[in-house]
């Protein structure tokens, strides 16, 4: 890349400590080039506080902050959560999804800014280089793209720390708190520190360490019920009371946060190839993927409820490997949207110290029938016929054992 070419660049920024970093970075070393700081609201709250001041004194011209959570909620949570997606049978990909929007949101400033190049704070060792990028070259394939941790002599976050230090960058961590964290409306993980090492318990009583849960200990004796009504697979009300999608999300945080739901400790598999371990809060979200499987489980059809099993799965893996805008991608969503067609109802959950529970479903396209289910008399349901079924069900078993001269 000619470094000398490159006039201005658009960052990704969070404020944390990589791109805090990258912004004097870049003007140290691609040759005094204008930064244009770009960071998306995606419900982190606080963090984004004073953001612009620190960007500027940093060395950025300018900061964009781009509110996308009702985007996010409604095009890239929603989509992921009726597919019933979940990355290796835990994790809720809070931030696997978050990071295409970010990055088209980016292209969409580059554009308008007439940028050389786009510059992103992930490491070469994860996940989010590859979401970022993909997604990056889904919008504009030409832009260059800089990516610090592959070329500057920083070789950990303890080096980074070092240099912030060195160029009185402000700082929100120091090096007892310098857990990598990454939060949005979503979710919060965490990663690194005593973390790496999966035979360490995480520090769940330390103050600050868990963020939107209690931990299952210090949650209410007293189990909490929440009813969540839904729409042609769509969450539209909690409690008899209709939110929109962002509020509806925060006030299942605040639920089930306090109920201690939704922590999850996990070693998953990176897509570049290494195991990895982290702790991801997700209390709202946990709640709402297990109301949204319950009253599929009404819902569907047997057919159609065991291939979403396939589609589940598949739908995570492209989520997690960064493959939001790709065409199988949005096949995949389009053949999730039709099987939602009937998936509306209300769903009741227990909540207690970490754990859901299902307190009640119902749906006016329940294909459940109580008649025919039941252990009592009925008159809907001759059980003679199953003797006919089981003999053509068994038909080629009965025809295996025959020929390999069994039973005789």
């Amino acid at each position: 890349m000619d470094k000398a070419a490159i006039k201005k660049v658009v960052l990704a920024y969070s404020g944390g400590l990589d791109t805090s970093v990258i912004i004097p970075w870049l003007k140290e070393n691609y040759g005094g080039c204008e930064v244009v700081a770009v960071s998306a609201d995606l419900g982190q709250g606080a963090e984004l506080d004073g953001l612009e001041e620190k960007a500027l004194r940093t060395g950025a011209s300018k900061l964009y902050v781009e509110d996308l959570k009702e985007e996010f909620v409604t095009d890239f949570i929603y989509p992921t959560m009726k597919a019933g997606a979940v990355y290796e049978g835990q994790y809720l990909l809070g931030t696997s999804f978050a990071r295409p929007l970010i990055a088209r949101r980016i292209v969409e400033i580059a554009l308008r800014e007439n940028a050389d190049a786009i510059c992103h704070g992930c490491t070469g060792k994860g996940n989010d280089q590859v979401r970022f990028e993909l997604a990056i070259k889904a919008f504009a394939p030409d832009i260059k793209i800089i990516a610090p941790w592959r070329e500057w002599e920083l070789k950990s976050r303890e080096d980074e720390i070092a240099y912030a230090e060195a160029h009185n960058i402000p700082l929100r961590i120091n090096r007892e708190t310098n857990y990598s964290k990454d939060k949005n409306l979503w979710h919060l993980s965490h990663e690194g520190m005593d973390l790496e090492n999966p035979q360490n318990e995480p520090t769940y009583q330390k103050p600050g360490f868990l963020e939107m849960c209690v931990s299952p200990e210090r949650a209410p004796d007293k189990a909490a019920y929440v009813k969540i009504a839904f729409e042609q697979g769509i969450p539209t009300a909690v409690d008899g009371e209709k939110l929109g999608p962002v509020a509806l999300i925060e006030k299942l945080n605040q639920l089930g946060g306090a109920n201690g739901v939704g922590i999850v400790d996990m070693v998953e598999n990176r897509l570049v190839g290494m195991k990895s371990r982290g702790v991801y809060e997700t209390p709202g979200g946990t709640i709402l993927y297990f109301a949204h499987r319950a009253l599929e489980s009404l819902c569907l059809d047997r057919d159609t409820q065991h291939y979403m099993e396939v589609v589940a799965n598949r739908y995570a893996e492209l989520v997690y490997f960064g493959h939001w805008f790709t065409p199988l991608r949005e096949a995949l969503s389009a053949f999730v949207d039709k099987t939602q067609e009937f998936v509306t109802g209300e769903v009741t959950l227990k909540l207690y110290k970490g754990n859901v529970m299902p307190a009640g479903i119902e749906s006016p396209y329940s294909l459940y029938s109580e008649e025919i289910a039941t252990f009592n008399e009925d008159e809907v349901y001759d059980q003679n016929d199953s003797a006919g079924f089981i003999t053509l069900f068994g038909l080629p078993a009965v025809v295996r054992a025959k020929k390999l001269g069994k039973g005789k």
